[in-house]
């Protein structure tokens, strides 16, 4: 059924041998390796219900072609191959040639050839058959790079892919180039002699820096057609000797007697060191398997320098400085002091601080803040109370007290009174002082008002009378020590009324009087002046009538002037 009939074969004969033929562009079409590959058979402006006679043949080389199809107009294609060809080829509605199961061996030159009426012509492609690679990946891996030494990392190779992949190395995502000196990049390809499809490989040797711990080596490969491929990324171990080292001191802050501390000693090397030497205030430690040391219940005798060093190169340490922080105090007197009021009587305060660093200190008194260190040169009542200190050093506090008693008899401080704001009742305040807390009486029976609390050895008494007749009254105040007494007069609330009249009476008798003086007193003191005006004047007319001397008259002006002044006086008075 593939074979053309003798009366076609000859006209097929005598067409393509009398008519001219005409000859289209090369073009190339490109297949995929195992697919189906179409070939269009170009008509350009040949109209198809013009071509009497289409047909596919395919270049052998050596200037030789063979047959593959062929389709009369208005009947079925007619299959003409008999080789490789005879199972895989068919044409197309449009009269292109489909090509099954791609191979190498199709990279080749197919020709459609079209007949018309007078003409025949040929459109001539060039096919090409492309093949990703089956697989990427990296092999012979390198066990670890060592930093500055040019190492082979691994080999990346790119399978069965046509033409030959080409391999670009990267690091992080990053192309690596050949540089001859850190970078070195060997590729080569090779053909199988089965399926002419390559394989490439690509060999990196690389010198390792400390960026590159953790870092990703990858390969890939861009195909002619299709998406890029990369391979699995790969990691490797960069060892390199130890450059530095560094002693790390864990504590809490502040570091306190009585903690504990860990040394730990960090090294840069890879592979890191397992030993370390710990110089713990000129005592060597060695420790095997581990990087860290421990000292536990640290005291202020711990404070010093430390030291961790390479087992292997004791040149190579580091160096921490510890402190322990510590404050103590020592307070004197402590606790509950009591002491007797005696003039001669001090406290002396001796306040103790050992620290680690300069201290501050402030005191309060029951709970208030005093401004500076208290001082006892002599002990008064007031001077009771608690007296606290508090030494704060950083973070670091620390407090103590002593509460002190002043103890002796008591003493009436003042003893007052006054009259009620309402005038039915007299108020009476008696204040003393002592320790321990006086007892107090009155020697008349009150309403006692208020009796205020006893603080640092005071206390006020007051209560209320109702004097109905003039009375002394007396505040007694006693302890164990001793007692004290004092007395006030209090007035009946009746003779307060009465010597308030009396004093409006007298106040305006009295008043009434001294203008009445006064006024006497001026006009004796005019009379006196005139009396002595008039006797100078007779005196000294005598004394021009008679020739006396003036120097008895003298005396006399002398008293009369003592008298005037005297006079004088006592109206001012």
């Amino acid at each position: 059924m593939h074979l053309l009939s003798a009366s076609c074969v000859c006209v097929c004969a005598l067409l393509f041998t009398a008519l001219p033929l005409q000859v289209s562009g090369l073009e190339t079409v490109v297949g995929m390796y195992g697919e189906t590959v179409e070939i269009p058979c170009k008509s350009g402006a040949i109209n198809a219900e013009d071509v009497l006679i289409t047909k596919w043949k395919y270049n052998k080389g050596e200037g030789l072609s063979g047959d593959l199809l062929v389709k009369q107009r208005d009947q079925p294609f007619l299959v003409s191959a008999t080789n490789e060809y005879k199972d895989r080829v068919s044409m197309a509605a449009n009269s292109s040639l489909l090509l099954s199961a791609a191979t190498l061996l199709d990279q080749r030159t197919f020709t459609c050839m079209m007949v018309t009426g007078a003409d025949i012509t040929e459109n001539p492609v060039n096919v090409v058959i492309y093949k990703r690679p089956t697989d990427l990946q990296i092999s012979d891996k390198a066990e670890e790079l060592e930093i500055g030494k040019l190492t082979k990392l691994g080999t990346c190779i790119a399978s069965n892919a046509n033409p030959a992949a080409n391999i670009t190395w990267l690091k992080n995502n990053k192309p690596l180039v050949a540089d001859g000196k850190g970078i070195s990049i060997q590729a080569e390809v090779s053909v199988d002699a089965l399926t002419g499809l390559s394989t490439t490989s690509s060999l990196l040797e690389y010198s390792a820096e400390k960026e590159d711990t953790d870092a990703q080596f990858t390969c890939s490969t861009q195909p002619t057609v299709g998406a890029e491929m990369l391979s699995s990324p790969a990691t490797f171990t960069i060892t390199y000797s130890t450059e530095n080292i560094v002693l790390q001191v864990s504590a809490q802050e502040p570091l306190l007697e009585g903690d504990n501390v860990t040394l730990k000693c960090l090294a840069d090397g890879n592979p890191a060191p397992t030993s370390f030497n710990f110089h713990l205030k000129g005592e060597l430690v060695k420790v095997e398997n581990a990087d860290s040391y421990t000292i536990t219940n640290v005291s202020r005798d711990t404070t010093g320098e430390y030291k961790c060093s390479l087992v292997d190169d004791p040149s190579m340490e580091s160096s921490k400085d510890i402190i322990v922080q510590y404050l103590d105090i020592t307070l004197s007197p402590s606790g509950k002091v009591t002491k007797s009021l005696d003039e001669t009587n001090t406290l002396d305060i001796n306040l103790q601080i050992d620290s680690s660093a300069k201290a501050t200190v402030s005191w309060t008194k029951d709970n208030i803040k005093l401004e500076k260190e208290p001082k006892f040169t002599k002990l008064s009542f007031s001077d009771s109370g608690r007296y606290e200190c508090d030494v704060v050093m950083g973070l670091l506090s620390r407090k103590d007290f002593f509460e002190l008693v002043v103890e002796g008899a008591p003493v009436i401080k003042q003893l007052s009174k006054q009259r009620g704001e309402d005038g039915q009742h007299k108020v009476l305040f008696c204040e003393a002082e002592g320790s321990p807390k006086p007892a107090v009486s009155w020697s008349i029976n009150g309403t006692l008002l208020e009796a205020s609390p006893f603080i640092n050895g005071k206390i006020t008494h007051k209560i209320m009378v109702v004097p109905t007749a003039n009375l002394t009254v007396s505040c007694t105040v006693s302890n164990k020590f001793g007692t004290d007494t004092q007395a006030i007069y209090v007035s009946s609330l009746f003779e307060d009324v009465r010597v308030d009249k009396q004093d409006q009476s007298q106040g305006s008798d009295q008043t009434k009087l001294v203008v009445g003086v006064v006024v006497g007193l001026l006009i004796a003191t005019l009379v006196i002046g005139l009396v002595y005006w008039v006797y100078m004047k007779k005196t000294k007319q005598g004394t021009w009538k008679t020739g006396e001397k003036e120097d008895g008259s003298s005396e006399e002006e002398k008293k009369l002037e003592e008298k005037v002044e005297e006079n004088s006086q006592k109206a001012e008075v």
